[in-house]
């Protein structure tokens, strides 16, 4: 398995810094991964037993529900892989950004059940999880453009991590408290 080394800051927008900081440092080969899978249990672990209707909370008006959260988690990790898949594979094309509060209202989240957008997310990064451990050592330093801004594939694996540690923190402070 590759290590994926902590990027510097001039592999990423600084926007993402926020999730980038919140990955623990770790070292040794295959860290990250290990930590990207780690995540899935102790995501799934937080939303077990929550009753449906409790899922369709949300803390203030015009913020997502808990399914809605959920279904975001699955989406913008699809984008980030597929972005991580593009460049790892030498592809220089660059990448249109994504709006993710754009990205909700058509999923349709809160029709779905809950156990289903959570296995949703379960397979989106566990497809995400085997993708990085395949990839050899010089995919993840290649970098690619997305929403106008150079990028490297351990900057969006770094940020995948993050993205989910973010979203977990607000649902365990703001959803799941109240």
């Amino acid at each position: 398995m590759v290590a994926i080394p902590r990027p510097g800051a001039d592999e990423y927008a600084s926007y993402y810094g926020k999730y980038i900081d919140r990955v623990p440092e770790a070292g040794g080969e295959g860290a990250l991964v290990d930590l990207l899978g780690r995540q899935i249990g102790e995501t799934q672990a937080l939303l077990a037993g929550l009753p449906e209707a409790r899922a369709l909370y949300r803390y203030a008006t015009g913020k997502w529900s808990i399914k809605e959260v959920v279904g975001h988690l699955a989406d913008a990790e699809r984008v980030f892989a597929y972005r991580a898949l593009r460049f790892a594979r030498a592809d220089e094309t660059p990448l249109a950004s994504f709006d993710e509060n754009a990205f909700v209202p058509p999923g349709r989240f809160d029709s779905r059940l809950l156990s289903d957008l959570v296995a949703e997310f379960v397979a989106v990064r566990q497809a995400t999880v085997a993708m990085l451990r395949g990839l050899p050592a010089e995919a993840v330093a290649r970098r690619g453009t997305a929403s106008g801004k150079s990028v490297s594939v351990r900057a969006l694996a770094y940020i995948i991590a993050g993205h989910e540690r973010h979203h977990v923190q607000i649902l365990k402070e703001r959803y799941l408290q109240a």
